[in-house]
């Protein structure tokens, strides 16, 4: 897969792509990601890529020209372009496991006040990442990216995403490790008897009450 970020902040991703398993991914060529300045695509000789909103307001709005032209210059037939916007769907894991498939992906990060409302046309997508504002896309576009990135062949164990939370709209069931007793607190038994059948059936129960206690949203989903 092929990632490229549109962003106006590119040092922001040097810790992003040099640690832990995005690091490990790129080195092993099972994802490509490039991360572009959008002032690089503006036309005017300060690189300008910002204005004022026409009509008044508070903050600078993103001008669509160094957007289109950047868009437009990496974008291939298969490529899919998501704009970070608060506007957008709320990122999901089921999106994470349907972004996975594609083939080449563009991230679009917004700053300052928004984007002129010109530059929506380009979106194949519009995801946000919570009911909040950030100052800018730059997160969103890591937030997402490793969500996907652990999900491409090769780069984690199959069973360990399978089994995360969001998987079938559960939560993930109770983990434990050494000791078995700590402070009173002790591992539940099925965990201790080897038992595989008992130990799957009890990790799918804790799933459904956690569920049930902390986010009964997720049961009635069924996208």
């Amino acid at each position: 897969m092929k990632i490229d970020i549109l962003t106006l902040f590119p040092h922001m991703f040097d810790g992003f792509l040099n640690e832990s398993i995005i690091k490990r991914a790129i080195i092993n060529q099972k994802v490509d990601i490039q991360i572009h300045d959008i002032r690089d695509f503006s036309l005017d000789k300060h690189k300008k890529v910002d204005d004022y909103g026409f009509g008044g307001g508070q903050g600078m709005v993103l001008m669509p020209q160094p957007i289109f032209d950047a868009v437009e210059h990496f974008k291939q037939e298969n490529s899919k372009i998501i704009l970070l916007t608060p506007q957008g769907t709320t990122y999901h894991q089921k999106q994470a496991y349907a972004l996975a498939q594609e083939k080449h992906l563009i991230f679009i990060c917004g700053h300052y006040e928004g984007f002129d409302e010109r530059i929506r046309i380009l979106a194949d997508l519009e995801l946000s990442i919570g009911d909040y504002i950030l100052t800018g896309g730059e997160l969103p576009s890591m937030v997402i990216t490793d969500s996907i990135t652990r999900l491409l062949d090769g780069v984690i164990t199959e069973d360990s995403h399978i089994e995360d939370s969001f998987h079938e709209n559960l939560l993930d069931y109770p983990v434990y490790t050494k000791p078995t007793n700590f402070r009173g607190m002790k591992v539940p038994e099925v965990l201790l008897s080897g038992h595989h059948a008992n130990i799957k059936k009890w990790r799918k129960e804790e799933q459904i009450k956690r569920t049930k206690l902390r986010r009964p949203d997720l049961l009635e989903r069924d996208e």
